[in-house]
């Protein structure tokens, strides 16, 4: 079996180096976009198993690219998280009505990130020995 697909997309690229490191140590296949409209453009192109994406962008909203991911035919059952240095219980919410299936408030760790990514997918990655 392949390794997970996953598409990571934030305008910071601290936290996009941070969490690409992370997942692709853990056996997952990490495509980026840094921005909404990059992660737009990436979408069609490809199929993923699991798309992170931060709420605060330039362009788009992470919540504006829930709303279209959720739209789309390819990927609108995809487990979907947000991350987001606002943990306010609102924004929480609101990115849980518009279809994301799990939110993690920036900074986390790495195994944080990690073990929320195998629990959506069903535990398909085994913890590394």
């Amino acid at each position: 079996m392949s390794d997970p697909r996953v598409l990571l997309v934030d305008d910071s690229t601290a936290t996009r180096a941070f969490a690409r490191a992370a997942l692709e140590a853990s056996g997952f296949d990490v495509t980026v976009a840094a921005t909404g409209f990059e992660a737009l453009k990436v979408l069609p192109r490809a199929r993923f198993d699991l798309i992170v994406t931060d709420i605060n962008m330039p362009d788009i909203t992470g919540l504006e690219l829930i709303r279209h991911v959720r739209e789309s035919a390819a990927h609108g059952k995809v487990p979907l998280i947000v991350i987001s240095t606002d943990g306010a219980e609102r924004d929480r919410e609101r990115g849980m009505r518009l279809g994301a299936s799990a939110y993690l408030v920036k900074p986390f760790t790495p195994d944080a990130l990690v073990e929320l990514a195998r629990r959506l997918l069903g535990g398909e990655r085994a913890a590394p020995a």
